[in-house]
């Protein structure tokens, strides 16, 4: 009598569980993020029934292939596993776990128990001919006669028990795998090396003119490159660069009415001359532009554009594509609001529009028109108020074509938003950074960032200032405060900018009491700015890119480590290469008014650093050596002279007589 069930497995013979891979985000949902040159570490548990051997592979497929590549996952106990590829190409790469039971390591483990505990061995032999011959059977022809002839003595009786290593090897290449079990397949997105470390520097070309009564334009720009360089960014980033729209035009410090000369807002975008593939008349022409792409890339420097999805009414798109708007009541189109923020001069797409399909691939193809005239870096604006889906599928569609461009994600908005945002493909993004200015809040926050599994998707990029932030810290802490942010943000996470040359002139005149606005701000009104001023932060500046670009361990966000120090207005932390050969100690005063001091603790173990002599720390800012002893050192930092250290520590000292102790 035959008995229904439910509906059996495709195979039941697949005996291995696989769990818990990890590197993965979201169970797979989205792409771990890596940087050409990085080798991805892979770990898993994998375990079978009962006492047989398990076997473990790492599979890997490259950008455009089907083909997979496999290496051995070594065993790092309680079934847990560890194996690595390294990421030559850019683009996205597939991986997953494969494993399967191993008859014949599980027979020769068995076997090497039974010979050392003096059984009879007679009949396992016979079990291992059959495995070596089911192994030759998967073999190519010159190690299949190999195979044989092994299997056929060890049958006759000539082998004996001690299995030759060279023919061990040949089975082993060809195992049985096909009751093998198999993880889901994960992705990385393999980016250039820029994105995980990176320098920026924003500024207005408009007021690149030395000449107040003159428009700046893209010859000043470049003009303005050898500053930059000096400086040491890596990355110059332009606001828009398109036609500005006349209707509700703002004139200064965002008041709602303008003069015929007010340049307006460069966020209100199109005009008669043109929309987002346009160029703002003023700054020049196309070739000019094609220009400052050249010559900055001469310079080792990239060239990023602001990409603001959003139209003035005077954009083509307005009267072309009206479905895209959103139409209110009264027959008048729908302004950006951020109540009681009105914003007249700026209207939003809609992304619920009938007409989405259209809206979507005309967005898409602004990056594309950049692209191809060479940019490979974008800053974009307030993508959390557009949908999620768009950027998913513009993001993932440009970096199939062109893996190298890079997205910086412009979203001050609600962390899961802002980790959506990330995980459906933007390269980096915006922080919290400027409002965390106490030492647990930073210690917290940077905790969460830099660790997995934050980290294998979300890749931070700080600014202790933007055209649109001039924080309360900034404008009441003077020059301690620019120093001592700047040294935060430049080597507490390897991607930083600074909105200049606002920062370096430590320009921190709000436009009114308890406002983030600056007077007189650029989004309004062209400036012209003195860089040579002998206050000028920029030697400063340059200083501190010169050491990211000296010292791989600021060059990663990896193994940032906090330390003990006995005083809150202090905070320590550290950064080093993975082996130690780079080891970068900063200490920073919160208080920009009075000194500080306190006692700073170091796990010398941790470190490398000798428990049993002194070791010397240099501070990179001044050069100046030091010897510490022990874990516990005394320091002092005086917002007027030094508010903040970065050390290089070095676990052997030089000629002692050369360095003075540290008091």
């Amino acid at each position: 009598m035959s008995r229904s069930g439910p509906p059996l497995p495709g195979d039941g013979r697949r005996r291995v569980v696989i769990e818990d891979v990890t590197p993965r985000v979201d169970d797979g949902r989205f792409p771990i993020k890596r940087v050409v040159g990085d080798v991805l570490s892979v770990e898993s548990d994998a375990f079978g029934d009962g006492h047989d051997e398990v076997r473990v592979v790492l599979r890997w497929a490259t950008p455009d292939s089907d083909e997979w590549h496999e290496t051995e996952m070594q065993p790092l106990g309680n079934d847990r596993w560890r194996g690595a590829f390294g990421l030559a190409r850019m683009g996205r790469h597939r991986y997953q776990v494969a494993a399967w039971i191993d008859h014949f390591r599980t027979w020769r483990h068995d076997l090497d128990k039974r010979v050392a505990a003096g059984q009879d061995v007679t009949v396992d032999l016979q079990i291992g001919a059959a495995l070596i011959d089911q192994a030759a059977a998967r073999a190519p022809s010159a190690e299949r006669r190999r195979l044989q002839k092994w299997a056929a003595d060890l049958r006759s009786g000539e082998a004996g028990a001690q299995l030759p290593e060279a023919l061990v090897g040949i089975v082993e290449g060809h195992p049985d795998r096909q009751h093998q079990s198999a993880s889901a397949e994960y992705e990385v997105v393999v980016d250039p090396a820029h994105a995980r470390f990176s320098a920026w520097y924003e500024m207005f070309p408009r007021s690149a003119s030395p000449d107040p009564a003159r428009h700046g334009t893209f010859r000043d720009v470049i003009e303005r490159l050898d500053y930059v360089e000096r400086l040491g960014f890596d990355v110059l980033y332009l606001p828009p660069i398109h036609p500005i729209g006349r209707q509700f035009r703002k004139g200064p410090n965002n008041v709602t009415t303008s003069g015929p000369d007010d340049p307006g807002v460069p966020w209100a975008i199109g005009g008669p001359e043109g929309g987002h593939s346009a160029i703002h008349p003023q700054l020049g022409s196309p070739d000019d532009f094609d220009a400052l792409v050249t010559a900055a890339a001469e310079r080792g420097i990239r060239l990023a554009l602001d990409v603001a999805f959003q139209a003035s009414p005077d954009h083509p798109w307005v009267k072309e594509h009206p479905s895209w708007f959103r139409q209110r009541p009264d027959g008048t189109v729908q302004y950006a609001e951020n109540p009681p923020k009105k914003y007249q001069d700026i209207y939003p797409f809609d992304f619920e529009s009938e007409d989405w399909p259209a809206l979507w691939q005309a967005l898409h193809d602004v990056f594309a028109f950049w692209i191809e005239r060479g940019v490979r870096v974008f800053r974009v604006d307030n993508p959390h108020t557009k949908a999620f889906g768009f950027w998913e599928w513009c993001i993932g569609s440009l970096k199939s074509k062109y893996p190298d461009v890079l997205f910086l994600s412009e979203a001050f908005t609600r962390p899961k938003v802002m980790y959506r945002l990330a995980r459906i493909g933007f390269s980096q993004s915006y922080t919290y950074f400027t409002w965390r200015n106490e030492k647990q809040e930073l210690t917290d926050y940077l905790q969460e960032i830099t660790r997995p599994p934050v980290a294998d998707f979300f890749r931070p990029n700080f600014w202790p200032n933007t055209p649109d932030i001039l924080h309360e810290v900034l404008q009441t802490g003077g020059r301690p405060a620019f120093v001592a942010r700047l040294v935060l943000a430049s080597t507490m996470t390897a991607n930083y900018g600074i909105y200049g040359p606002a920062y370096e002139l430590m320009e921190r005149t709000p436009r009114e009491p308890a406002s983030e606005e600056y007077r007189d701000s650029e989004k309004y009104q062209q400036r012209t700015w003195q860089l040579d001023r002998p206050d000028s932060l920029a030697p400063l500046v340059a200083q501190i890119n010169r050491i990211r670009r000296e010292h791989p361990a600021l060059q990663t966000n990896e193994r940032l480590w906090f330390h003990q120090i006995d005083n809150d207005q202090l905070i320590a932390y550290s950064k080093n290469t993975a082996d130690r050969s780079d080891i970068v100690l900063v200490v920073v005063s919160l208080d920009f008014q009075r000194p500080q001091a306190g006692t700073l603790t170091l796990p010398l173990d941790g470190l490398g650093l000798p428990a049993d002599r002194p070791f010397e720390v240099t501070d990179l800012l001044d050069g100046r050596p030091y010897i510490w002893t022990g874990a516990a050192n005394s320091i002092e930092l005086d917002p007027d002279t030094s508010p903040a250290r970065i050390f290089q520590v070095k676990p052997r000292l030089r000629t002692e007589q050369q360095i003075e102790t540290y008091a």
